[in-house]
């Protein structure tokens, strides 16, 4: 049976590396031979056919099989998770524009020079006020272009209203988010356990999300959270970077 190369952590091609057999649910896993005495007096149940090798824990995590895909379905759909929640929501917004900000109200008063930043609550903003009362932590980072993109430009001058409710915002320059390795799409991350991936057409429209309580993905997201909130700014201070350049 072929064998599928799924990923390596290794420099220069050695091993470790992942690969899947095709046909079969199954994965190969090469690595440095397992040769502790220590280490191979505890393993249990040892047949004479087997052996054992050392991997990377990132090696598992970004190329282990992951389970099929769930549905695309509109976010509307996904919505309870945002309400239903235990303690986190976390958001990564990617995308240089989107196509609901344009088709706003707060858009066209934006683009007539009025005041955006201290808007009444939404309903969205009144539901993160109630949650983050009973102790939930919302919390977003948002990929920033140089300069910033005119969608950009309005989430920024939108962020007070956010964080007025208890929604922490936070900034990162696009260059330093790729140098961290953070993904490239848009998510919600509830719960550290259900991870909503949204998908977009080349408009910016919204066309839904896909849920995944899958361990390897939900970790990845994890990962990426705590990378990119480590390295980004409060909107305050950011707003304050951009308008310094300008």
């Amino acid at each position: 049976m072929a064998l599928k190369f799924l990923g390596t952590t290794s420099d220069g091609g050695d091993c470790p590396t992942l690969y899947e057999i095709e046909g079969t649910d199954e994965v190969l896993v090469q690595g440095d031979r397992e040769t502790d005495p220590e280490h191979l007096v505890q393993l249990r149940d040892v047949k004479p056919e087997e052996t054992f090798v050392r991997v990377p824990r990132q090696l598992l995590t970004r190329f282990a099989p992951r389970a099929e895909p769930g549905p695309l379905i509109p976010f509307g759909e996904a919505a309870h998770y945002l309400t239903d929640l235990r303690h986190t929501a976390w958001r990564l917004e990617t995308r240089r524009g989107y196509a609901a900000d344009r088709r706003s109200e707060p858009w066209a008063r934006w683009q007539a020079g009025q005041d955006v930043a201290h808007d009444e609550p939404d309903a969205w903003r009144r539901n993160v006020a109630e949650q983050t009362a009973r102790g939930v932590r919302y919390g977003r980072v948002r990929i920033v272009d140089d300069p910033p993109t005119e969608g950009q430009r309005f989430l920024l001058t939108r962020a007070p209203s956010n964080v007025a409710v208890g929604d922490e915002v936070r900034y990162l320059w696009r260059s330093e988010a790729e140098q961290l390795g953070l993904p490239d799409f848009d998510f919600w991350l509830v719960d550290s356990r259900f991870l909503l991936r949204f998908r977009f057409d080349a408009e910016d429209n919204t066309l839904g999300v896909v849920v995944s309580e899958d361990p390897a993905e939900v970790l990845a997201a994890c990962q990426a959270r705590d990378a990119a909130w480590h390295h980004a700014v409060p909107a305050e201070q950011f707003a304050e970077q951009v308008a310094s350049t300008v």
